[in-house]
């Protein structure tokens, strides 16, 4: 059985995805610390606290997941924009998209007793429709340690190429084992499932995942995140939240307003109250170039 590989805080890019494009998950060790994670629990325990079990056996019955991050936590903030995440993640999805985007927030908590949960892969968000494309760059950032016991993530190592019917023999599937204020990255072609919490005490992860920024979120954060409080968001996290051109032509929209009051069509980004300059089809000259670029155009 292959473990799950472990780097350190200061592992190239190249070492990070290279891991990533062979195995489909790695653990980068002690990137934050105790002090962090006491004030990040802070401010979102009390939203933890407040979520209910899940209602199936994949989303879990004795597991809570709690979501809209972006908003309710200034630690998380931080985390969905670190740039030990975020500059490998442009490089890892950069075959596939002109930028990428933030698709998932959720503190996952595995309560004592849960099952270990199916083996499957996220991309299956989208069906079968992304065969050929690697959709995804995903954390999940230990709050508290990962165990055996407690139900650290199982993972299939190799698994990236497998064909969606393969189903993992139990000496193919190993764990995530990692301490606290380390992080888990793993790509959406890797066949994965919580672990089964066997211990006395919450098993807490932060997942967040960043997706192309041609796809639908998988959470909406445009509606997490609505224009009246995307506008307070730092520049970087508003284009991570979607307010953003996706590509040429994809994500511009036609402002409501009387006859004139409003330029025709302006990208998302208009909507935070920033300049476009946008052409008729939203995009960039930047993007068109890069289109035509792509298509010999």
């Amino acid at each position: 059985m292959s473990e799950v590989q472990h780097v350190s805080s200061n592992a190239s890019i190249e070492t990070i995805n290279e891991i990533l494009k062979h195995d489909g998950a790695l653990v980068m060790d002690n990137v934050i610390d105790a002090d962090f994670i006491s004030q990040l629990r802070a401010e979102t325990d009390p939203y933890m606290e407040a979520t209910q079990n899940g209602s199936d056996d994949f989303a879990g019955r004795l597991t809570t997941r709690t979501g809209g991050l972006l908003m309710r936590s200034e630690k998380c903030r931080e985390l969905i924009g670190h740039p030990l995440i975020l500059k490998p993640c442009e490089v890892f999805l950069a075959p596939y998209c002109e930028r990428v985007q933030l698709h998932l927030t959720q503190i996952i908590r595995l309560r004592p007793g849960q099952s270990g949960q199916m083996i499957h892969r996220d991309r299956w968000a989208w069906g079968k429709h992304l065969a050929h494309v690697e959709p995804q760059f995903n954390t999940i950032w230990a709050i508290t340690d990962f165990t055996i016991e407690n139900g650290a993530t199982q993972f299939v190592p190799g698994s990236v190429d497998w064909p969606d019917d393969r189903q993992a023999k139990p000496e193919e599937i190993t764990q995530a084992v990692m301490r606290a204020g380390s992080v888990l990255i793993y790509s959406g072609s890797v066949f994965h499932g919580g672990g089964a919490n066997r211990s006395d005490s919450d098993r807490i992860g932060i997942n967040l995942t960043y997706t192309l920024g041609w796809l639908r979120q998988e959470e909406n954060q445009y509606l997490g995140a609505p224009p009246a409080l995307g506008r307070n968001l730092s520049p970087e996290l508003q284009q991570l939240a979607g307010y953003v051109m996706g590509q040429y032509a994809l994500g511009y929209y036609t402002p409501p307003g009387a006859p004139g009051e409003h330029p025709e069509v302006v990208g998302p980004e208009y909507a935070l109250g920033h300049d476009t300059s946008a052409t008729m089809l939203g995009g960039s000259e930047t993007l068109l170039e890069s289109l035509k670029s792509d298509f010999n155009l």
